[in-house]
């Protein structure tokens, strides 16, 4: 039986978001992962928000701000498509 609070489903502004991800150029699906409750993005992290972590092999690592804590996502990218992706999320904020 999975731990209590770690499961893969989001909020409805998260799964808008993750849609508008999905529609960029270059992107080639976004995997939801486990989510963590009570954390936060931080100061100005509403219900929505994302934040970059790192680029990886195959794509970037990220995290999405819920209505109950924080959500684990990758975004699976086509090679060399990864900066210009996580610029135009950063300037989404």
């Amino acid at each position: 039986m999975p731990s209590r609070g770690r499961h893969q489903t989001t909020s409805k502004e998260c799964k808008a978001v993750l849609r508008r991800i999905e529609a960029l150029e270059g992107v080639g699906g976004v995997i939801i992962g486990r989510s963590y409750g009570g954390k936060s993005l931080g100061a100005g992290g509403s219900t929505g928000s994302i934040r970059i972590q790192r680029k990886v092999s195959g794509g970037l690592k990220a995290v999405t701000q819920t209505e109950k804590g924080v959500q684990e996502i990758f975004i699976r990218t086509e090679a060399g498509a990864e900066d210009g992706i996580a610029e135009t999320i950063r300037g989404w904020e």
